[in-house]
């Protein structure tokens, strides 16, 4: 027989509601919990670039890709140089633990290490920037990287190299170079190894960060100085105190950035964390290498047009006492340093195979670009 619709069910105490009310309450505050976005781990670096440099938006592009890769579960700042510590004072910084890391050049660090210099500016002119570090990757130079970093010198870091640049030139002057004995007596801001080379050919080098390059040039605290390219060198100033800029030089032929972390930090970190800042350096070595193409090329004829710098090539006699002084500043420090002897005949072994690689297979871009380009680029 059919119940009755009509028939009351069984009845719901108070206590029994308030039970099941609270269970429900829990459940969905549990669920919200579960379903709520955990803060970002913060990293905090700094570079040692000032913010008007591109060199510095370039770090800014490496912690932007860092920063979208991890989808939010990372946030790395990255602050100009000056911001915490002097540019010159960073790897101690992140090696202290002051900063979880940072941006800038292994050059930087010459004094602490000659070795440093190799890292970055080899002396070995005739493979470039993008060459060296395929060294860095495959031909050892990444593992003697870490062993100068870590067991050299004790530092509590770890680093990642990246970011090809092109040839820098000679330098900013306020007379044309006509001759290696133009060098002679010089005031002549420039870092690293680069600083023997100089000194060398007679020049009396001075080191400076970035930021203060040209207002040395403009009080004559120096009387030339190199920084690396058209559109750093034109955001810095350049062209408000010298207006005679010399193209081409083996000073540093093939430079490339350094990302420094502080190794606790780091290995702190989850292994996919890790694994997206060692690939956003990647991924931002072939973004900033293009974008220095784009930038470089077009502050260049800007220079000319706009900022009335007359470029020149730098002569070959020049060029050629360069190579001569290198090879007396490689054996002096190979002398005083083993670790730089062991670098550098790594980096001598990489090219000679592929230096022979590239030159046997190479088309020269001198004979084609002299044939789509008949307007000369500058003076000699």
């Amino acid at each position: 027989m059919g119940s009755n619709r009509n028939e009351p069910g069984p009845r719901v105490g108070r206590r029994d509601f308030v039970r099941a009310a609270g269970a429900l309450t829990a459940a969905a505050i549990a669920g919200k919990a579960a379903a709520a976005p955990e803060a970002p781990i913060e990293l905090r670096f700094q570079s040692t670039w000032p913010t008007r440099d591109i060199f510095h938006e370039y770090a800014l592009d490496f912690a932007a890709k860092v920063n979208e890769m991890s989808g939010g579960r990372l946030r790395l700042e990255m602050l100009p140089a000056g911001a915490m510590v002097k540019a010159f004072d960073l790897i101690d910084a992140v090696h202290k633990g002051v900063l979880d890391g940072g941006h800038g050049v292994a050059a930087y660090w010459y004094a602490r290490n000659s070795a440093f210099s190799l890292f970055g500016t080899s002396p070995l002119a005739g493979l470039d920037a993008n060459q060296m570090l395929a060294w860095i990757e495959y031909g050892g130079g990444k593992e003697l990287y870490r062993e100068l970093q870590q067991e050299v010198m004790g530092y509590d870091i770890e680093g990642l190299l990246y970011g090809p640049m092109p040839t820098q030139p000679l330098g900013w002057f306020k007379k044309p170079i006509r001759s290696s004995a133009d060098l002679k007596g010089l005031r002549f801001r420039t870092v690293g190894l680069a600083t023997e080379m100089f000194r060398e050919l007679g020049a009396k080098p001075v080191t400076l960060p970035a930021a203060e390059i040209v207002g040395g040039l403009d009080r004559g605290a120096i009387d030339a100085a190199e920084f690396n390219n058209a559109t750093s060198d034109r955001h810095l100033g350049f062209p408000d105190v010298a207006k005679v800029c010399m193209l081409q030089s083996y000073h540093q032929n093939g430079e490339f950035f350094e990302v420094l972390l502080n190794k606790k930090r780091f290995g702190s970190l989850p292994a996919d964390l890790r694994a997206i800042i060692r690939y956003a350096a990647q991924a931002s070595s072939a973004a900033m290498s293009w974008k220095a193409i784009d930038r470089y090329s077009r502050d260049y004829f800007a220079m000319q047009n706009e900022d009335q710098v007359r470029f020149y090539r730098t002569p070959r006699d020049v060029l050629e006492a360069q190579l001569r002084a290198w090879d007396r500043v490689i054996a002096a420090k190979s002398r005083e340093n083993p670790f730089f002897a062991k670098v550098i005949e790594s980096q001598k072994k990489w090219l000679r195979r592929v230096g022979k690689w590239s030159i046997d297979t190479q088309a020269p871009t001198d004979i084609a670009l002299a044939h789509w380009l008949t307007p000369r680029c500058c003076a000699t």
